[in-house]
C-alpha cells in the first residue's frame, strides 16, 4: 500500500502502465539545475548508443513534473541543450540523480493529475470520515477559527454527534461516563463571514480552499460550553503534490485500487496502446477475474473493474456508517 500520493502515481506505473520488460527509457542528472539553465547534463553510462540516439533534437523528456524539449545534444559531454517548461509544464528546480525519462509514452506530470482527478470524482459516490471535536455555543458553533480555518470546509453532512453533557431533565446537564446522542444542523454562512466574539471582537473568517461557504454548527439538547464529538461526512482534499499523505486527504487503503484502475483509464483514453502495455493490462485485469479481449475493450474493462470495486466500497461505507435520522437538515441521535 501507498503511504502519498508519489507512492499511489508509482503504483499506476507498475501495475498497469509500464511493464517491468518494456520500461521507458531513464537517465538520470548528472548535476543539480535551477529553473533558468537550458543545458542538462545526464549520466551517459546508464544509456545504450540506441537510447542515446533516441536523445535528439526535438525529443521531450520529463524531470519529475517538468516537460522539456531537446534541442542540441552533445555526445562528448553528455548534455543536451532544452527549452523549459514544456507544454504548460513549470520550469522548477532539480536535484542531481533526478531520473530524466526520455520520450516518455506516459508522462509522470500527467499521471499525477490522473490521479488527482480520480480522486476529485468519488465524492460524493465515496467519501472520507472525520470526526471532530467542538464546543456548543449559544446559537451557532463555528468550525476552525477565524485565523486557522484549516480543512474544516471539506466537510459536507453530519452523520452523528456525541457528548457527556446532555440537556435531557428540567433544563440541567448531565454529567457521566456514558456518550448520548445531540441533535446537529450544518449551516453555510457566507463566505466571508463577519461575526463578534465571546469578547466582543469582529472577526472575519475567510476560506480559500474547500466549498465558498463557511461553516457552523447548531445544536440542540446540550447547553454552551460543553465538548461535542461530531463525525462528518467529508470530500477528500484536494491533493497538491507528491508528498501529500493518503490519511491526510482522507483516502482509506481500500480505494487505492480505485483510483489506480480509473487513472489509468484515463491515461489510455483515446490513445494507440502500446502493444506491451496493452498485454500487461489484460493480464492484470485478468487476475482480477475481468478478462479483456481487444485491446480496443482495455478502457473499458479498467472502468467495470474500478465500478466493482466503488460498489464494494459504498456497501462498506454504509455498513459502517449508515444513513443517520435528518429532518429539515438536522440530524437527529439515532
Amino acid at each position: 500500500m501507498s503511504s502519498n500520493i508519489g507512492g499511489l502515481v508509482d503504483r499506476v506505473f507498475r501495475e498497469y502502465l509500464e511493464p517491468a520488460d518494456d520500461l521507458n527509457s531513464y537517465t538520470a542528472l548528472a548535476s543539480g539545475i535551477n529553473a533558468s539553465v537550458t543545458t542538462v547534463s545526464f549520466n551517459g553510462d546508464l544509456l545504450t548508443q540506441e537510447e542515446e540516439d533516441v536523445l535528439d533534437a526535438g525529443t521531450l523528456i520529463e524531470i519529475n513534473h517538468e516537460l522539456m524539449y531537446c534541442t542540441d545534444i552533445d555526445t562528448v559531454n553528455n548534455s543536451v541543450t532544452v527549452v523549459r517548461g514544456a507544454r504548460g509544464t513549470t520550469a522548477a528546480t532539480h536535484t542531481a540523480g533526478d531520473l530524466i525519462k526520455i520520450a516518455p509514452v506516459f508522462t509522470r506530470k500527467a499521471v499525477f493529475d490522473a490521479v488527482c482527478d480520480q480522486i476529485k470524482n468519488l465524492y460524493p459516490t465515496l467519501y472520507a470520515v472525520e470526526t471532530v471535536e467542538t464546543t456548543s455555543g449559544t446559537g451557532y458553533t463555528l468550525l476552525g477559527s477565524y485565523d486557522s480555518p484549516g480543512t474544516n470546509n471539506y466537510l459536507v453532512t453530519p452523520i452523528k454527534a456525541i457528548s457527556q453533557y446532555t440537556d435531557w431533565s428540567a433544563g440541567s446537564d448531565q454529567t457521566g461516563l456514558t456518550f448520548k446522542g445531540v441533535a446537529v444542523e450544518l449551516i453555510d454562512l457566507p463566505n466571508p463571514f463577519t461575526y463578534t466574539d465571546s469578547t466582543g471582537t469582529e472577526r472575519t473568517i475567510t476560506y480559500t480552499a474547500g466549498p465558498s461557504v463557511v461553516h457552523a454548527l447548531q445544536f440542540s439538547g446540550i447547553a454552551s460550553g460543553h465538548t461535542v464529538y461530531v463525525t462528518f461526512k467529508k470530500k477528500f482534499i484536494d491533493p497538491t503534490a507528491e508528498d501529500n499523505t493518503l490519511a491526510n486527504i482522507g483516502l482509506e487503503n481500500e480505494y487505492e485500487p480505485i483510483i489506480m484502475a480509473g487513472a489509468a483509464a484515463q491515461m489510455l483514453s483515446g490513445r494507440d496502446i502500446p502493444t506491451a502495455t496493452s498485454d500487461f493490462i489484460t493480464d492484470q485485469l485478468a487476475v482480477s477475474t475481468y478478462p479483456v479481449g481487444a485491446s480496443s475493450n482495455i478502457r473499458n474493462g479498467l472502468l467495470s473493474y474500478q465500478a466493482t470495486l466503488i460498489d464494494q466500497a459504498k456497501k462498506d461505507l454504509k455498513a459502517r456508517y449508515p444513513e443517520p435520522v435528518a429532518l429539515n437538515q438536522i440530524t437527529y441521535p439515532s
